[in-house]
C-alpha cells in the first residue's frame, strides 16, 4: 500500500509541474534561450567650445549640437542594443547630454531620451526587403548627431534645420546591388508624439555609384499644422547630398530646399548648400575644412534672437581630428559665421558676425 501511495504522490507531482501556468502579472514572460544575435555598443561624444561673442544664455544661438558655451559637456551619450537573425532585427538607444536637451524639447516624459527604438521583420527569405517600425535616424542631409561619423565635429546648419529622428514605419527596397530604395510613413516633421494625426510620407533612393562614391536623393511631404501652431500647413522638402571618399582624400556637400504652406501668408520657403573636404595628412592626422550657406527669409526654421525680419548665414570652418586609438577621436574646430543682417549677438549689441572653437574627444566601444 504505501508503494502505491508514493507512486501515486510522484505522479501528482508531475502532473502538477506539467499544468504550471504562467504568472502574466510578472512583467518578464520572455525565455532566456538564445535565438539570435545580441551586440551591445557604447559612444560618449564630449566637447568644451568658447563662442567670442559671449552669448548671455550659455546657448549656442542657431544649434542644438554642441550647444553650450565655455562649459565642458557631453553632446551625446548612448548605449547601442542591436538584436538580429535571419528574420528579425531590432535596435534600442537611449541618449543622454546636450544635444538630446536641446533637440527633445518638444517630446514628453520618458521619449525625450530615445535616440532609436525600432522592431524589424525581414518581408521576403530570397531578397533582403524589410519593414521596420519605431523610432529611428532620419536619412535627410548628409550628416547625423553622431560626429565620429563625419568629417567636421561640429554639425552644418543643413541637419541642424531637417529631423535628426524619424518615428513611424520604414520599408526598405533593394533594386540592385547598388540602388536602395526606401519609403518612410511618420508621424511628422521629427516627432515621435503625434502633434495633428496627419500622417506624412518621405522616400529614400541611395545609388552607390562606386566604392568610392554614394549618391542620395531624399523627399518629405505632410501636414505640420498642430494645437501650437495652426497658420501652417503642407510642407515639402527634398535635398541631394554625395558623400566621396578615396585615398587619402574625403569629400561630401548636399543642397536642400524646402516649402512651407502659411495661412494669411504666401509660402515659406528655405534653402541651404555645404562642401566638407577632409585631407588624410597621416594616418592618424587630418584636416577638415569646410563652406556653407543657409537662407530662412520667411523664418520657417530659424527666427533670429535679434528679431530681424528673415535670417541668412554663411559659415566656414577648419579642424584639426588626429586618432589616437581605433575607438578614440581628438577634435579642434575653429569657425566663423557671417552674414548680410544683424542675426547674431555681442553682448547687447547686435552684430553680423560670430567666432567659436570647439575642442571635442570622442570614444567608442
Amino acid at each position: 500500500m504505501k508503494k502505491y501511495i508514493l507512486i501515486f504522490v510522484a505522479m501528482s507531482s508531475v502532473a502538477c509541474v506539467n499544468a504550471q501556468v504562467m504568472n502574466t502579472a510578472t512583467m518578464d514572460t520572455t525565455s532566456f534561450s538564445r535565438k539570435g544575435r545580441l551586440s551591445i555598443e557604447g559612444y560618449i561624444d564630449t566637447y568644451y567650445a568658447y563662442n567670442f561673442n559671449d552669448p548671455p544664455s550659455d546657448d549656442q544661438p542657431y544649434f542644438v549640437s554642441m550647444a553650450r558655451h565655455n562649459e565642458v559637456n557631453i553632446n551625446l551619450a548612448y548605449i547601442d542594443l542591436k538584436y538580429s537573425s535571419s528574420r528579425l532585427r531590432a535596435r534600442f538607444v537611449p541618449g543622454f547630454g546636450t544635444y538630446i536637451n536641446a533637440n527633445y524639447a518638444a517630446e514628453p516624459g520618458s521619449l525625450k531620451n530615445i535616440v532609436e527604438a525600432s522592431a524589424g521583420i525581414k518581408l521576403s527569405e530570397k531578397k533582403n526587403i524589410w519593414i521596420d517600425a519605431g523610432v529611428f535616424g532620419s536619412p535627410y542631409t548628409n550628416e547625423s548627431a553622431i560626429s565620429k561619423d563625419h568629417l567636421a565635429y561640429t554639425r552644418s546648419f543643413a541637419p541642424e534645420y531637417v529631423p535628426y529622428y524619424l518615428s513611424g514605419v520604414k520599408l526598405t527596397i533593394p533594386l540592385s546591388d547598388r540602388l536602395n530604395a526606401y519609403l518612410f510613413l511618420l508621424n511628422g516633421w521629427q516627432q515621435i508624439e503625434d502633434q495633428n494625426k496627419s500622417k506624412s510620407v518621405g522616400t529614400q533612393v541611395e545609388f552607390r555609384a562606386s566604392e568610392h562614391l554614394l549618391l542620395n536623393w531624399n523627399t518629405y511631404i505632410g501636414n505640420e499644422r498642430s494645437a501650437g501652431d495652426s497658420t501652417v500647413g503642407t510642407r515639402m522638402f527634398t535635398d541631394f547630398y554625395f558623400i566621396y571618399s578615396k585615398g587619402r582624400l574625403s569629400a561630401t556637400g548636399c543642397v536642400y530646399a524646402g516649402l512651407q504652406e502659411q495661412s494669411g501668408a504666401s509660402d515659406g520657403v528655405w534653402w541651404q548648400a555645404n562642401l566638407i573636404g577632409r585631407y588624410n595628412i597621416t594616418d592618424e592626422l587630418s584636416v577638415t575644412g569646410r563652406i556653407e550657406h543657409f537662407n530662412d527669409p520667411d523664418e520657417v526654421q530659424i527666427v533670429p534672437v535679434t528679431g530681424v525680419k528673415g535670417f541668412q548665414s554663411y559659415s566656414s570652418s577648419l579642424g584639426l581630428n588626429y586618432k589616437l586609438a581605433e575607438n578614440i577621436l581628438l577634435r579642434l574646430e575653429g569657425r566663423t559665421f557671417f552674414s548680410d543682417k544683424y542675426v547674431y549677438v555681442r553682448g547687447e549689441e547686435q552684430v553680423k558676425n560670430s567666432n567659436t572653437i570647439t575642442s571635442n574627444v570622442t570614444i567608442w566601444f
